[in-house]
């Protein structure tokens, strides 16, 4: 199927045409709903999901497992089919059409790679179907394992490969088809942390050099932080929060994106005033804060507030930090060196724990010990009011970046 020409006669039209000002997103879901029934009563697998990803984009679909990523990834592959709503390929509306007419492959957890062929055989597999004569067939083979780096490779079976070879074998083998986008289903999961992080910078290299999207679902946040242009924090078949990975680290709107991205400190407490949109907030034990932009999550005095800071964000002392910053005192309850950094477990009068993240530089020495008692603080920028839920937000953005 060329999505780039016309439909045929009795295929779906395109839902909206491209203008100059604005190309058609390379995907584009439409109000997505995905339902399964089973002996309990129906399951809401993917719930009103709407979205665009840019062409070129390397775009991730992060939550936990049972979220609805992976659903939506095969929707839009077209090994599952939505309860409701649309999925557009370049404008073109694919809801019915199989998975082998659609312009986009998909990348497995398993690889899927066949046992009793040669890499090269199963990077041909698909040119084969298609029956690509063979001087094309070797040269966009030999293209596509120059790609991945497997010269010299290619008369070798998957099982006389490293785990991080099969990926590549995977790869080479979705993209020599030529697809629109690719799509990949947590292919990282099974390699072991050093491999999985030299991957994924190569996953971005490959990328960036084939410029075709990518849509890459995951549950772990340093792959989608690492990799992505933008991605989305999915939490019980919704989308929590759409971003670059800089954005949602740096400003979770909800109280579970902040809970799930990188480690958080939750502080609770009591609004006891509001000037425009911020907010002073009690948290208990006699210190205040200071909350930028509370009113927009629905921050009323005399109302609860929750609030997020990173632990880097936070200074550790003895002293008592320079008026107009955020405080809170605290006893030190245990320290962890972690090589580049030591993490300090802090316990307010509140009884909550915070984290701090102290970084291990060369002039640096150790702030404090197990038992005693310091000042934290951070600038007012850094407080951040969390919203218990997206609906509590206004609604975001869901377009392709400009």
């Amino acid at each position: 199927m060329d999505l780039t020409k016309p439909p045929e006669a009795g295929a779906p039209a395109a839902a909206r045409p491209a203008t100059a000002s604005q190309p058609l997103p390379a995907i584009e879901l439409v109000g997505i709903a995905k339902r399964f029934h089973s002996r309990r009563g129906v399951v809401a697998a993917v719930e009103h999901v709407d979205l665009i990803i840019g062409e070129g984009e390397f775009f991730s679909l992060l939550g936990p497992s049972g979220c609805g990523k992976t659903t939506t990834l095969r929707m839009i592959g077209g090994f599952e089919e939505p309860t409701e709503g649309q999925i557009l390929l370049y404008g073109h509306d694919v809801v019915g059409v199989p998975p082998n007419h659609r312009d986009v492959n998909m990348v497995f957890q398993s690889y899927a790679l066949f046992p009793h062929m040669s890499v090269f055989e199963n990077v041909a597999f698909g040119l084969r179907r298609k029956a690509v004569s063979k001087a094309e067939l070797a040269t966009r083979v030999g293209e596509m394992l120059d790609l991945v780096q497997l010269q010299g490779k290619s008369d070798r079976r998957p099982r006389e490969l490293s785990g991080g070879q099969q990926q590549r074998v995977a790869l080479a083998r979705a993209l020599v088809n030529r697809p629109r986008a690719l799509l990949l289903d947590e292919p990282l999961a099974a390699l072991d942390l050093k491999l999985r992080q030299a991957m994924q910078l190569e996953l971005k290299r490959i990328q960036r050099e084939v410029g075709i999207t990518f849509v890459f679902v995951t549950h772990d946040q340093n792959e989608a932080l690492t990799m992505s242009d933008r991605l989305v924090v999915m939490n019980a078949g919704r989308i929590e929060q759409l971003g670059a990975p800089r954005e949602v680290y740096e400003r979770p709107r909800t109280r579970f994106v902040a809970g799930f991205i990188g480690t958080s400190n939750l502080i609770e407490g009591r609004v006891t005033r509001v000037d425009g949109d911020t907010a002073v907030l009690e948290p208990g034990g006699g210190e205040s804060i200071v909350v930028p932009d509370a009113v927009p999550v629905g921050a009323t005095v005399g109302g609860p507030l929750h609030l997020t800071v990173r632990p880097e964000k936070i200074v550790i002392s003895l002293e008592q930090p320079a008026a107009g910053r955020c405080t809170l005192r605290g006893r030190i309850a245990e320290v962890v060196y972690l090589g580049s950094s030591t993490q300090y477990a802090v316990r307010t009068p509140t009884g909550a724990e915070l984290s701090v993240f102290v970084q291990n530089s060369s002039d640096s020495s150790d702030v404090a010990e197990r038992e005693q008692d310091v000042w934290l603080s951070w600038r007012p920028e850094h407080s951040l009011a969390l919203a218990d839920s997206p609906g509590q937000l206004a609604p975001q953005t869901v377009g392709a970046p400009a």
